[in-house]
């Protein structure tokens, strides 16, 4: 299955925003006119937004922005991907709703809308990247700012992570084997597949400690499998860690108790 995503980021008036343009978020470039200005814009709390192969993701979009007139209902704000016509957007309006933090600034909000299971066209694993806010803010008076890339934000493959030490008990001194697998989503296919030729951290925590030490840091494999040895010293957990990419989220394995006797 091709991993698609539904955009939905909503105003009112957006065919007014792009008519008063002359062009659309995708063509405009930076301008205004006036003393308005964007103070903040943020997507999901500042944090990348992480994508599976099962469940809607729902991103919310602030933008906070102020004007001596303050600022109307009427803002538009975009969200586009790694090239300018890769990316569709749809757009419902109504659903964008600003909300005054004084008498000359308000916050407007949306939502973006990442569906796995389908909706626009996000054409398969590269939507995984750093993606561009656009977004236009009009005042009472009349004044107007756009920004064709007001902040960015990453989407990035949900990634799973597994650990496995045996034998359990195992004498001291003798060889215990680590084995796991880093995986992340497949948008392309709905599955999630191994994450190959990857850093990953084995890590040990002894027991009553609550604090993990790295062991050593081994590749996964071709389908993303992880395995090495260790020599067992004491009682405690072993987990593999992995530090993320741009594309994809840090992540750790639950810990595997090794009971050493």
């Amino acid at each position: 299955m091709r991993m698609t995503a539904r955009l939905a980021l909503f105003g009112t008036s957006i065919a007014l925003v792009a008519t008063a343009t002359g062009a659309t978020a995708a063509q405009a470039e930076d301008g205004g006119s006036g003393n308005i200005t964007i103070d903040k814009v943020v997507v999901n709390g500042g944090k990348p937004v992480v994508v599976g192969t099962t469940d809607t993701v729902y991103a919310k979009v602030t933008v906070t922005a102020s004007d001596d007139s303050g600022i109307k209902e009427n803002t538009y704000i975009s969200a586009f991907g790694p090239t300018p016509n890769y990316d569709q957007i749809w757009f419902d309006e109504d659903e964008i709703t600003c909300a005054e933090v004084s008498a000359t600034t308000s916050t407007c909000t949306g939502t973006l809308t990442f569906d796995p299971q389908g909706g626009s066209a996000i054409n398969g694993n590269t939507a995984a990247a750093t993606w561009r806010i656009s977004t236009l803010v009009s005042a009472h008076d009349f004044d107007f700012i756009h920004r064709d890339a007001a902040t960015t934000f990453k989407v990035q493959r949900a990634s799973k992570l597994t650990v496995n030490a045996s034998p359990e008990p195992v004498k001291k001194g003798k060889a215990i084997t680590v084995t796991g697998k880093l995986s992340r989503a497949n948008w392309e296919t709905g599955k999630y597949a191994g994450y190959t030729n990857q850093s990953v951290k084995l890590q040990f925590r002894k027991k009553g400690s609550s604090t993990y030490t790295t062991v050593k840091t081994i590749k996964s494999n071709s389908t993303g499998e992880l395995k090495t040895t260790v020599t067992a010293s004491t009682d405690g957990y072993f987990r593999y860690s992995f530090a993320g990419t741009v594309t994809t989220p840090a992540v750790s394995a639950t810990g595997d108790y090794v009971d050493v006797q």
